[in-house]
């Protein structure tokens, strides 16, 4: 088969959960003796991942302002018409903002498989013309897709509930068993090479919560034993982001920046404990990675948190710092790290032959 996706920013070593979960499966779909071609945001392409394929997928790149507002309808629309000249069997498009343009995709001929990676809506960056827009866009994705997946039960209750779509298919997202790193050596510049540390990864956006894990940091009493780390930034600097800044400047919270590859091999293996504050989620990767490499983990009690594999003691009731606080010093008491956690449902391999399966079923 021919596939084309888009509504990712691209792929490879773009920060992101759909941009991880895009990166880690078509790889595996292509290996599979399929031609897969992944349309990029050209903001996103940098000299870095400037390349024509990665690991048997074709990259195209197409142009997209750099401007939160409009980067993700005006890449799209422009996504649906290059897809077109391409003639793929299958058009398969990621979250709930770029399927605004699924009936414009089917007006075109296509036959169109929309992933679902949450009601991006609830995402607190968003004022009230982008929350119309995305919910737009979940309503025509859910309508007008010929098949749809999603990543959790809770966003198929979601879809079943609003739309009366009942046939949508559940397909995690996944995770690798990583080798954990030896070396220290990136941790030196960062002073946590010999201190244990507590850590958190995404980007610097509202619904990420990290205001409130630096506040709950502040009321631990811990930083005199314990450093907190936060790995991420911004896409789109803004008031929050600088202020998010500033305050883990104030606290004394290291962070590092977007980081993949070795240095986040050494941050995740080396950490006593990872939190995930996170008001909004679809399925979070970034948990994911971090029960991949054994840690302990703090996470707010939201639905898509709410994993089966996790326990009572593992959630604290999102927003209160106190909470948050509390289950951060019984956990670093408690130093359970390494953990052992079963990930047998979040194998990227059973991923890709699922997701073949939808294809074929068009």
């Amino acid at each position: 088969m021919k596939i084309v996706v888009i509504g990712t920013r691209g792929i490879p070593n773009i920060l992101g959960g759909v941009e991880t979960h895009c990166e880690e499966l078509f790889p595996r779909i292509a290996a599979k003796g399929h031609d897969v071609t992944v349309i990029r945001r050209t903001p996103y392409v940098e000299e870095n991942n400037r390349i024509a394929e990665f690991k048997g997928v074709k990259l195209v790149d197409v142009y997209a302002p750099r401007k939160k507002s409009i980067e993700a309808i005006i890449h799209t629309f422009l996504a649906v018409v290059k897809a077109r000249r391409l003639n793929p069997d299958v058009l398969h498009v990621h979250a709930i903002g770029p399927a605004i343009m699924v009936p414009f995709a089917r007006l075109l001929g296509m036959k169109v498989v929309m992933t679902n990676h949450g009601p991006d809506y609830d995402r607190q960056k968003w004022g009230r013309l982008a929350k119309t827009v995305l919910k737009a866009g979940e309503s025509f994705g859910t309508r007008f897709s010929n098949r749809v997946i999603v990543i959790s039960t809770v966003i198929a209750d979601i879809l079943a509930n609003k739309y009366g779509r009942k046939d949508t298919d559940l397909i995690y997202n996944g995770v690798n068993r990583p080798v954990k790193s030896q070396s220290r050596s990136w941790l030196e510049k960062w002073g946590v090479a010999d201190k244990p540390y507590i850590v958190a990864i995404g980007r610097f956006v509202k619904e990420k919560g990290f205001h409130d894990l630096i506040e709950a940091y502040k009321k631990s009493g811990l930083e005199d034993r314990y450093r907190l780390v936060i790995a991420g930034d911004t896409d789109h600097e803004d008031d929050y982001s600088r202020s998010l800044k500033h305050q883990a400047r104030e606290a004394g919270v290291v962070l590092t920046g977007f980081i993949k590859g070795e240095p986040l091999n050494q941050l995740m293996s080396n950490a006593s404990l990872f939190v995930m504050p996170s008001y909004h989620e679809g399925l979070p990767i970034a948990l994911l990675e971090a029960m991949s490499y054994d840690l302990d983990v703090v996470v707010s009690d939201i639905p898509a948190n709410r994993l089966q594999i996790l326990g009572k003691d593992d959630f604290f009731h999102v927003g209160d710092t106190d909470a948050l606080a509390a289950a951060v010093t019984r956990k670093i008491a408690a130093a359970k790290t390494p953990r052992t956690y079963d990930l047998t449902a979040y194998d990227w391999d059973k991923i890709a032959d699922q997701t073949i399966k939808v294809y074929e079923s068009m």
